[in-house]
């Protein structure tokens, strides 16, 4: 179902995020289901494809956050309230997260799809992101405690399990063994 027309005219044919008035698509703010004009967003192209990925993020193409974090629409102030934390390392969302008011809904909103900020994230000694099931390569021979086994530098494993409560270690099979390894001694 397309609601173009109704976010045309709610919008007044401009992007709800920029203001401007160049190729303009209805975007859906996820998790919502889609059924109401409420869920989307109208925004132009350039933008949609820098949330989707299609795109890399142009941090100075956000700076209109600035702006329409204050629009009423609830689904402008979530993605508003999202951009501004993915950008946060650029340094001047920081403020804008400071000033920005969502409700207790919309905020519940926001937060659905977003990462969760104090959860445990195992990261790489390149401080890439691990997950459970990523192959890993050991960057220093290992000797392995309690064993006669060396796991050899350039050595891949397979298939491994993060340590839920920490951030430092995963768990793989080297030789058939299975071993705790620290993250800082192995590349994704």
């Amino acid at each position: 179902m397309s609601f173009e027309k109704e976010l045309a005219a709610r919008s007044g044919n401009v992007c709800e995020i920029s203001g401007s008035a160049n190729n303009l698509k209805s975007y859906l703010v996820a998790p919502k289901a889609g059924t109401s004009v409420d869920d989307f967003v109208f925004m132009e192209a350039t933008l949609i494809d820098q949330l989707e990925g299609k795109t890399p993020v142009v941090p100075n193409d956000w700076r209109c956050l600035n702006d329409s974090m204050w629009n009423e629409t609830p689904a402008v102030k979530v993605l508003a309230y999202r951009q501004l934390h993915a950008l946060l390392a650029e340094g001047w969302p920081a403020d804008l997260i400071e000033m920005i008011y969502l409700d207790d809904e919309s905020l519940e909103w926001a937060k659905a799809t977003m990462e969760d900020e104090d959860a445990i994230k195992h990261v790489d000694s390149n401080g890439a992101v691990l997950a459970n099931g990523d192959t890993v390569t050991l960057i220093k021979e290992l000797d392995v405690k309690g064993s006669t086994i060396t796991a050899k530098r350039g050595t891949a494993v397979r298939n491994i399990r993060l340590v839920h409560d920490d951030a430092t270690l995963i768990e793989g099979k080297v030789d058939g063994q299975s071993i705790y390894i620290l993250t800082k001694f192995v590349k994704k």
